[in-house]
């Protein structure tokens, strides 16, 4: 039996800001990564564009990993590489099972844990693609590890449905490798990727985007030949006549990432329907004491400095949580939001936190040129953040204070629109 005042899962950006901000020589922490390297997806992301806010400049994806990765050598914090967590309990403490291709079958105790786990991509099930079921048809980010990783390329024709990130970058990607990138196909009026990535990745290299747009048909018996797509209407209605055909031996999938926390079902926290994680306060702990979910496994984010920002919080107040001689009891108000505004994170605010700075992340239902963010209470504005070029693949933030707040009633984040 391991015992231990943190467990971080996942070794990834957020794992690893979250190991190193919360030690200190009176805190035993332990990471557990089931790959055999630390750094998570950021080990097949080669392109640069990593770090700008993090370290004022432009990294690859590995090399923004070992950064982190150098820090935490200097650190006495163990380590558990090509280990899986099987199963996690709480009573007083929280007991884990684990398996490891080194250490054989685990268990180790633990004061607070810190869900870092990333996230998954979306499958061809998930949205019940129509067609035949040929061979080629994939998610862009194992398309992305096959090659950067493996030097192994997918296809030569390529077609990607979905305009999230991943999905625009492959686009560029497969193209410098000398693939045919025919288009990509988005269901919703807009990109779900950052602006910059339409521009780089698809302007740059006149590959068409087909906004309101989503695949119809796919044929092929063995391996796949064409697919077809169509247009929406406004509510996603398919429009007779408007169909497009492609011969094409692969078909990417980016149609969205899925925070990865159903292994922990065996707790029972509390969950949101829209980011399909956890609910959380501003400290980032579940309805579960000790229990912290952070980066891509509470949100997923559209920069890796941002899932490096929110780690680096759930170390600290991990850290707090299990040096903390008195418990105080919590008073929760739920965040409320208006129509524009899709979810937030924390969804919960503890009045009763000795911590003040709370940081609204959040992101909207539709794009909108110029705007203002502000937070309500009693229909008395507390602060406002105004914003321009706002679209919702990109996450937006706001900070107030508990001090700015008149009373321990609930706060409203509303989103105008400025003409």
């Amino acid at each position: 039996m391991i015992k231990k005042d943190i467990v971080i899962i996942g070794g990834g950006a957020a794992g690893m800001a979250a190991a190193i901000s919360a030690y200190d020589e009176h805190t035993d922490i332990l990471i557990i990564e089931r790959e055999g390297i630390l750094g998570g997806i950021l080990n097949q992301c080669i392109h640069n564009g990593f770090g700008l806010h993090m370290f004022k400049e432009e990294l690859t994806g590995p090399e923004y990993a070992n950064r982190f990765i150098d820090e935490l050598k200097k650190l006495p914090i163990d380590i558990m590489l090509s280990t899986t967590v099987l199963d996690i309990r709480k009573d007083d403490l929280f007991h884990l099972t684990m398996t490891s291709e080194i250490h054989g079958y685990v268990q180790v105790d633990a004061k607070a844990v810190i869900i870092s786990s990333g996230c998954y991509e979306r499958t061809r099930g998930a949205i019940m693609l129509p067609g035949e079921r040929p061979k080629g048809i994939m998610p862009a980010g194992s398309a992305q590890r096959y090659l950067n990783m493996e030097g192994y390329l997918v296809g030569k024709r390529i077609f990607i449905l979905g305009s999230g990130d991943i999905g625009l970058i492959m686009a560029r990607r497969m193209t410098l490798e000398g693939a045919k990138v025919l288009g990509v196909a988005e269901i919703m009026p807009y990109s779900n990727g950052l602006t910059r990535n339409v521009v780089q990745c698809l302007h740059d290299f006149d590959i068409p985007l087909y906004l309101s747009h989503t695949v119809t048909d796919i044929i092929g018996h063995d391996v796949l030949e064409k697919i077809t797509i169509q247009q929406v209407d406004s509510q996603f209605n398919v429009i007779a006549g408007t169909e497009k055909t492609f011969e094409v031996d692969t078909l990417l999938l980016s149609i969205g990432l899925i925070p990865d926390i159903a292994l922990f079902d065996g707790i029972s926290m509390k969950k949101s329907p829209i980011t399909k994680s956890a609910v959380v306060d501003q400290t980032l702990m579940t309805d579960i004491d000790g229990l912290f979910v952070c980066g891509n496994a509470l949100h997923v984010h559209d920069l890796v400095d941002w899932v490096s920002e929110e780690g680096k919080k759930a170390g600290f107040y991990a850290k707090s949580f299990v040096h903390k001689t008195k418990k105080t009891t919590p008073f929760y108000q739920e965040v409320q939001r208006s129509p524009l505004i899709r979810y937030t994170v924390p969804q919960l605010i503890d009045y009763h936190q000795t911590e003040k700075l709370i940081t609204l992340s959040f992101r909207v239902t539709q794009k909108m040129e110029k705007g203002i963010f502000k937070v309500m209470q009693n229909d008395q504005m507390i602060i406002s953040k105004k914003a321009s070029h706002i679209v919702p693949a990109e996450m937006e933030t706001i900070n107030f204070s508990l001090d700015d707040l008149k009373s321990k009633d609930p706060i409203t984040l509303i989103l105008e629109e400025i003409q």
